[in-house]
């Protein structure tokens, strides 16, 4: 049984590994190859180090108790001010091999919470467009609120946002369909 639970400094090479496993299995023939193959452990994992030094209330990892680290997400204040969300999910990433198991899941729950601690009653996550693990945020109740290219290494890539206006009822539905009181949070 995973536990999510807020990032620490020490996470921040699991979570470049995990975020550069995840764009190599997911973004070929939607990124360009330069992307993929330039990603540097090294950069990453300081690069991540960095957030975590200024931010780490907005980092949650999954913990699986015998292979460690094998998810992650973050979130904050929504970055495109011509959208009418307060907040964004940043990043969630959750090991290929794992993915499917209510690891992403459960991170979401996380974020959400702290998305609501910090004031933001609405969010929303940028997806690129090929990417079939958008369909998680459709299951999840996220809507379709816009599209656009993204400039990614100099070329353009098609995102979709998907939007949640009330993302407290999403964690009630959650508890409830696990029998916990709505109170509650979602995840350990």
């Amino acid at each position: 049984m995973s536990v999510v639970r807020q990032a620490r400094l020490e996470d921040a090479q699991a979570i470049a590994k995990i975020e550069i496993d995840t764009w190599r299995a997911t973004y070929p023939g939607m990124l360009p190859d330069r992307v993929l193959l330039n990603m540097s452990e090294r950069r990453q994992t300081s690069s991540w180090a960095s957030f975590l030094r200024h931010r780490p209330e907005d980092v949650w990892v999954a913990q699986h108790p015998h292979i460690g680290v094998i998810g992650f997400g973050n979130c904050g204040a929504q970055r495109d001010g011509t959208v009418d969300y307060t907040g964004e999910i940043y990043t969630l990433y959750v090991l290929p091999d794992l993915q499917g198991v209510g690891v992403g899941r459960a991170l979401m729950g996380a974020l959400f919470q702290r998305l609501e601690a910090s004031g933001h009653r609405s969010a929303l996550v940028w997806v690129v467009r090929g990417n079939p693990a958008r369909f998680f945020y459709e299951r999840l109740g996220g809507k379709q609120v816009m599209h656009r290219p993204i400039p990614v290494a100099g070329q353009p890539v098609e995102a979709i946002a998907y939007g949640w206006r009330n993302f407290s009822a999403v964690l009630g539905r959650r508890a409830r369909s696990r029998g916990e009181p709505t109170g509650d949070p979602p995840v350990q």
